[in-house]
């Protein structure tokens, strides 16, 4: 076991809060899933979701060990060559997506021959995110004006949440509000971020006039979100009502010290209860006292983000930081705020602990560059201590052959005194 922690490189504070999520996540997942098993099988024998939840984690961790081996200025060109085929990716989920437990069609597509389902918007989230973060790390005397940006940076994120946007209004704005985010970090100018934002606005607001204009012109979900809104800010009871008075209950439930493992009710009641509205089981089951302990990870977890983004030597592996680390922690916020009715439901997952295999899988990638990140400053810090170790050593040899110099010219200086000096030398050689 030591042998493996030692083969483990970067900021082992990441590593435990993440292995930590993972561990506790079985608890809940098994315990949400039971529901869904009943559903299926008539049996309500969960241990078929424990087991792929499983293996969803063991194969998240391997991505990480991979990937975190790897230079992390090496996904600069990956991220460039894999805009392309994520663009691709997203349009073929578009218009071809599957159905995943009744949820939205166009989200998932099912991978070929393994029939896993796997969420595109994520894995164009991570390569967006270093895309930018690898332009904006460019040289102060080789940026680029506004109009040049316009084409190398900006079309590339509008491309990326187009493709989104009529499916999941919510990743798509968590995807440009944390795109701003790295902008601002990186130093782009806010005159020019304030162009982007009303360039932005007026895109939304002309794809939602298109869309209840031509409601069957091309797939999207713009009722969906404007009914959302509405149910939010209004008494009206609809079906988001019908989930969110569940993990309202939930929550009540649960009190200070929860019911304990395995004991929730509205598992039974409250739809993706294993996903996205797993934060509510938590605190059924667990209380305010388990639910206080997994913000506080999460909250750790931002921490250590911003002191490993501190400690980055290059502005590159700073903004990879910021860009990957921040919305693994604003969403894992967002899920809670939805369980407690702070957001309209917006069906993100809450990150490590949520049932799901691309969206574990693709927070891993991002962990894992991450720590690639760290492991290299780790690796420059080890380096220097090295270099000052061999300073040091080479110092003290320095030091004791000056000292032997010091000690044989005294030596020398003696015995000519005792030679020419001594009275009784000059009487014998005068004989």
């Amino acid at each position: 076991m030591i042998e493996l922690i030692d083969r483990l490189k970067g900021d082992k504070v990441i590593w435990a809060i993440v292995a930590l999520l993972a561990l506790f996540s079985f608890m809940p997942v098994f315990s949400a899933s039971s529901n869904l098993a009943y559903m299926r099988h008539g049996s309500g024998n969960a241990v078929t979701y424990l087991l792929k939840h499983l293996l969803h984690v063991l194969v998240g961790f391997f991505i990480i060990y991979r990937v975190h081996k790897l230079p992390y200025h090496y996904f600069k060109r990956i991220s460039q060559m894999a805009l392309p085929v994520v663009w691709v990716l997203l349009a073929y989920t578009l218009f071809k997506g599957t159905v995943i437990d009744g949820a939205n069609a166009s989200r998932w597509i099912k991978v070929p021959f393994i029939g896993v389902s796997f969420q595109t918007s994520t894995l164009a989230a991570i390569v967006l995110y270093v895309y930018v973060a690898s332009y904006l790390s460019k040289p102060k005397d080789k940026v680029d004006n506004f109009q040049v940006s316009l084409l190398k940076l900006w079309a590339p994120v509008f491309i990326t949440i187009m493709l989104i946007l009529p499916a999941n209004l919510s990743t798509a704005a968590l995807i440009f509000s944390m795109v701003l985010m790295i902008t601002f970090i990186g130093k782009y100018p806010l005159k020019y971020i304030g162009v982007i934002l009303g360039i932005g606005a007026i895109s939304l607001t002309f794809f939602i006039l298109v869309a209840i204009a031509f409601p069957k012109a091309f797939h999207n979900r713009v009722d969906t979100w404007i009914s959302r809104v509405e149910n939010f800010t209004s008494d009206k009871p609809t079906e988001d009502d019908y989930q969110i008075e569940k993990a309202k209950i939930a929550i009540a439930s649960g009190g200070v010290y929860g019911l304990g493992p395995g004991k929730s009710v509205q598992k039974n009641f409250l739809p993706q209860s294993s996903s996205d509205f797993i934060f509510a089981i938590i605190v059924e089951e667990y209380g305010l006292l388990g639910a206080l302990t997994i913000m506080g990870f999460y909250l750790l977890l931002l921490f250590r983000f911003i002191v490993a983004a501190h400690k980055a030597n290059s502005m590159f592996g700073k903004l990879l930081v910021v860009g990957l680390g921040f919305p693994i922690v604003f969403q894992a916020m967002i899920n809670m705020a939805v369980a407690v009715e702070l957001f309209p439901v917006t069906g993100q997952t809450l990150p490590l602990i949520s049932s799901g295999g691309s969206s574990v899988w693709m927070t891993c990638i991002g962990v894992g560059i991450i720590l690639s990140v760290t492991k290299k400053d780790e690796e420059i810090a080890q380096d220097l201590a090295d270099e000052q170790k061999r300073k040091d050593a080479l110092q003290k040899i320095i030091d004791k052959q000056l000292l032997e110099d010091e000690e044989e010219e005294r030596r020398n200086e003696e015995e000519d005194y005792s030679i020419t000096d001594n009275p009784m030398n000059a009487v014998l050689n005068k004989k």
